[in-house]
């Protein structure tokens, strides 16, 4: 009994603690290290993967604007057929226009609404017959006007619908519906794209940030489900774009232009299975993930989108008057 009590005091040491404190900032340096020099890898060099071998058409959601738009012409770039699946018939005349003269490559369109729930499958769905699909991005999504405490959110639930339909939804049922004949052929890739909000949950931002963790999540167990079948799904969390989802107009280092951010993103497809999709919000995203506090990340979080409300608040009452 002395000898364990002995061993038990022993373990109580300062010593043992100190070993303890060493070993762990260890693992975590070598473990961020190794993620920063993966992910170096990744950019500088990129996948170099041919994405026509894998089918002929790409599948775009939200391919009107930003991002959907950027990954459109990008695939057609790298000569695939496009797909571009949004709301404005119109605006997708103007694009798949551009794209075909652009590109010379041969483009479809497919007008509806992701907000209006799930009849619209069945248009997609007679749209894509007989198309041999070989890359689907589910990029369509939709946020808050502005951030907002949940319960104060305008229409709330409408927009519980509207952004559950469009973030959560479009991503089953478009994969649902392409994923059995890319499964057949035995290649196929799906890019999800989620968000960098994704990563902690964002207050005032609550209900975008919780869909986008969805389309994460869902992304990472379906690519470990169908790897070996050949197909690759991956998960994309950018930072902030200039789009107009975002509400930003001039590009940066750090908020790039769609173009530029997309174009980094595809050489990413096939090595990483969660990507942040561009190197500053690669590193971005190392710094937040291996280095940073949880608790520090969402209260800074709150902070940001509590002053980005007040600015907001203060114009709309500014018109008023």
């Amino acid at each position: 009994m002395a000898v364990l009590e002995m061993r038990f005091e022993s373990l109580l040491c300062p010593r043992f603690f100190y070993w303890l404190g060493v070993t762990a900032l260890a693992w975590i340096v070598l473990r961020a290290t190794w993620r920063l020099l993966r992910g170096a890898q990744v950019f500088l060099i990129g996948s170099g993967l041919r994405l026509g071998e894998f089918g002929r058409w790409a599948v775009v959601t939200g391919a009107t604007d930003g991002i959907g738009k950027a990954y459109a012409k990008e695939l057609a770039k790298r000569g695939m057929d496009i797909v571009l699946i949004s709301r404005s018939q119109e605006k997708l005349d103007q694009v798949a226009e551009e794209i075909r003269e652009q590109f010379k490559v041969e483009t479809k369109t497919i007008a509806v609404d992701f907000g209006g729930g799930a009849e619209i499958y069945k248009v997609i769905e007679a749209g894509l017959a007989g198309v041999e699909i070989g890359v689907l991005v589910n990029n369509v999504g939709m946020s808050y006007s502005y951030p907002e405490y949940f319960l104060d959110v305008a229409d709330l639930d409408d927009v519980i619908d509207k952004m559950i339909n469009i973030n959560v939804m479009s991503v089953c049922k478009m994969t649902r519906m392409v994923l059995p004949a890319m499964v057949k052929r035995s290649k196929g890739i799906i890019l999800n794209v989620s968000s960098a909000s994704a990563l902690f949950p964002a207050p005032l931002l609550t209900l975008y940030s919780a869909t986008k963790s969805f389309v994460d999540f869902f992304s990472q167990g379906l690519h470990i489900e169908y790897q070996s079948k050949g197909i690759i799904v991956q998960s994309v969390l950018p930072f902030f774009v200039a789009t107009k989802l975002s509400k930003i107009r001039k590009a940066t280092l750090d908020i790039p232009s769609p173009e530029t951010y997309v174009k980094a993103a595809l050489n990413t497809v096939g090595l990483q299975m969660q990507t942040n999709g561009y190197l500053p919000h690669a590193i971005m995203g190392w710094i937040m993930t291996s280095l940073l506090p949880v608790s520090m990340i969402m209260n800074q979080t709150k902070k940001v989108n509590q002053g980005v409300r007040a600015r907001y608040m203060k114009k709309l009452k500014e018109k008023g008057d």
